[in-house]
């Protein structure tokens, strides 16, 4: 059974007692250091763009919000260290939408979080998210806006999915709560209208892909716009055949934001009812396939 609680992620954790490297804490100053308000998340830029005259972004006819993974529970603010090695994680989807969607018109920001973790009913990256999508339409205006985060950040962008701006949805080894009869269920109403592409691992041991495939599930059951693909063989990074999950991504992206015709394989699960279209196997050379 997948272990579905998200590991500390990178680096070493804060230092302990006995750590002569350690910093000694006052009493004092870690309630004021609790109290701190968090600063305000800020969007990131992936390497290529439209194109800038003036210092000004032109042409800006999509957006692509890059959400990395984070932590179930942590009020700290992410270091350089931890936001370094997340956003490397979803660098290279990054750069193949900004690539594959420069002549469209396509920008990529990543999102970076005020703090590390979920943290329960704050769900602090979701805001931020949200944050994220209002500030997008500040700077370009009415934009259609896809939403790309792995792991917590796939979360995030399911939760925020219900900004009017926003198109699309890509989650990537989403990590989801365990189905809790004392807990209302995940929600899945703000997906209504929005164009969702879920892809999970099969041998994911920090995120549970049967969570994934149940959200699915019953969000399938008021709204047709979705489909789940599995990389059989493949683990939470889904480094294994990244090539095809880039290939699926790009193609599901640039479909769902400049309507453009989805791949056979995209458009076929979209159409499929469960459970078929929601266990898609990726094929292998998917990405080859279509360059021919």
């Amino acid at each position: 059974m997948a272990h579905h609680a998200l590991p500390l992620l990178w680096g070493r954790p804060a230092g302990t007692a006995g750590d002569p490297d350690t910093p000694r804490t006052t009493t004092a100053a870690r309630g004021a250091r609790g109290s701190r308000t968090p600063g305000q998340p800020r969007l990131g830029r992936v390497p290529g763009r439209p194109g800038a005259r003036g210092g000004k972004d032109t042409a800006v006819s999509g957006v692509v919000l890059l959400l990395p993974d984070g932590e179930p529970s942590s009020a700290r603010r992410p270091s350089a260290l931890t936001s370094v090695r997340s956003y490397a994680a979803v660098l290279p989807l990054g750069r193949a939408l900004a690539r594959a969607g420069r002549a469209e018109g396509l920008l990529v920001h990543s999102v970076h979080y005020r703090l590390r973790g979920w943290n329960g009913a704050q769900a602090h990256p979701a805001a931020d998210t949200t944050w994220a999508v209002e500030e997008v339409v500040r700077r370009y205006g009415d934009v259609p806006v896809c939403l790309a985060g792995h792991g917590m950040g796939g979360r995030a962008a399911l939760h925020a999915a219900g900004h009017p701006a926003v198109n699309s949805v890509l989650a990537l080894a989403p990590w989801l709560p365990e189905d809790d009869l004392a807990a209302p269920p995940e929600p899945v109403g703000q997906l209504l209208g929005r164009q969702v592409l879920i892809v999970h691992g099969t041998n994911d041991a920090r995120t549970d892909p049967e969570l994934s495939y149940r959200l699915a599930e019953r969000a399938k059951k008021s709204h047709r716009d979705i489909c789940r693909f599995e990389v059989h063989s493949d683990g939470h990074a889904l480094r294994q055949h990244q090539d095809e999950v880039l290939a699926l991504a790009t193609d599901f992206v640039l479909g769902s934001l400049f309507t453009r015709s989805y791949a056979r394989p995209v458009a076929d699960a979209l159409a499929a009812p469960p459970p078929l279209g929601l266990r898609m196997p990726l094929a292998a050379g998917f990405g080859r396939s279509l360059r021919h």
